[in-house]
């Protein structure tokens, strides 16, 4: 399908730069047939019916922005952490070598990286005009990346990752410690304190994602408990969210875009929720595109709007014409013009109806993307 299906005008200065006060406070645009309606993600609960499952991504956003320097040259290099590979030994030097984490990565600097370098990653480094935590500055954790090579499949760096300074810290201690929020390019500051808690979901629990699942990042403690009270069942399945949310989409037929994997895990609880909200016809409700992504890729063949359990990666494309065999309803955060997810949002809930509730909401001064407002829409039929 073309993509200039999935266009719209929309102002720079409706992109959300911060997060709303309140998690629960967003706007919350209910799309129920031909209706709109304007509501708060707070009322969630209110907006289901009783006994509905409501499935949750509880992918942990990586501190994956490092900062470092070349020790030779003190030129800055930004490593951006995209996926872990495992545990290798390593030749550094003629007689040496060294045990590494080894990750695929992209990086920048102002001249072309040499492979077989190093680049150290310490205290004390920040983007441009932030302030460094107090506890960052104090520490003597260094990371010290090895610039192995590029990868021939996607181009990307592969880097190894060693701690030096406190011999009992993990490399993910210290990506921990050291690392900055990697915030979506179209946020267009430096990351601060605040992204540390709010570009995060209160439930995250895998570390993995290079992104936040944003349509969760809505979703607060006390709106669980409300679900609860209201009779919903709540699970979670994992996709890490990868750079391919990112990539914008470059051809005119969407059936060209190369598609980035993103892990997935879908366990059995998770596939024995669903099996029971199907016993009890209540619908399935996805937090966000990620929760649909995962559970369409797992869906039984066999028995329509049952998931298996398993994990693995997907490069599921959603598109117009695609025949949903999980999902019911979906809460999910307005994408951007000309997306894969914006596609996926239309085949779910209708073009013309989803594109025409993005027009509204851009009129009616919604905030957009990661940090901004949400819609509730059900399947189109």
């Amino acid at each position: 399908m073309r993509v200039d299906t999935f266009s719209y005008d929309l102002p720079s200065e409706r992109i959300a730069q911060h997060p709303a006060a309140d998690r629960e406070a967003a706007r919350l645009l209910v799309l129920e047939g031909g209706t709109r309606t304007e509501k708060t993600v707070g009322d969630l609960a209110s907006l289901l019916p009783r006994g509905a499952l409501v499935v949750l991504n509880d992918t942990r956003v990586l501190r994956a922005r490092l900062l470092g320097r070349k020790p030779e040259t003190g030129g800055k290099v930004e490593i951006f952490l995209v996926r872990k590979l495992g545990e290798r030994r390593i030749e550094v030097a003629e007689g040496e070598s060294r045990d590494v984490e080894v990750w695929r990565a992209l990086g920048k600097a102002s001249k072309a990286l040499k492979f077989g370098t190093d680049v150290i990653v310490a205290a004390g480094e920040a983007p441009s005009g932030s302030p460094v935590p107090t506890s960052v500055a104090a520490s003597q954790t260094q990371l010290v990346v090895r610039l192995l090579g590029r990868a021939e499949e996607d181009g990307l760096l592969e880097v190894g990752l060693t701690v030096r300074g406190r011999p009992s810290a993990s490399v993910e201690d210290a990506i921990h410690e050291l690392g900055h929020i990697p915030l979506p390019p179209y946020i267009k500051r430096d990351d601060r304190a605040e992204d540390a808690e709010r570009y995060q979901t209160v439930f995250a629990r895998v570390d993995g994602a290079v992104a936040a699942p944003t349509a969760g990042l809505h979703v607060t403690r006390a709106l669980l408990g409300r679900l609860a009270v209201h009779e919903c069942e709540v699970t979670m399945v994992t996709l890490h969210v990868g750079l391919g949310t990112f990539q914008p989409v470059t051809v005119e037929d969407l059936d060209q875009h190369p598609m980035h994997s993103e892990h997935f895990e879908i366990t059995r609880t998770a596939s024995t929720a669903i099996a029971r909200a199907r016993e009890r016809g209540a619908p399935v409700v996805a937090i966000g595109t990620t929760v649909v992504r995962a559970l369409e890729s797992a869906a039984d063949p066999d028995r329509p709007g049952f998931v298996r359990p398993m994990s693995g990666d997907t490069k599921l494309l959603i598109q117009p014409g695609y025949t949903f065999r999980v999902v019911d309803r979906l809460l999910t955060n307005f994408h951007l013009p000309r997306s894969t997810l914006l596609s996926m949002v239309c085949a779910f809930g209708g073009t013309e109806r989803v594109l025409a509730a993005c027009r509204a909401a851009v009129e009616e001064n919604y905030r957009f993307y990661s940090y901004g407002d949400a819609m509730l829409l059900d399947r189109a039929r």
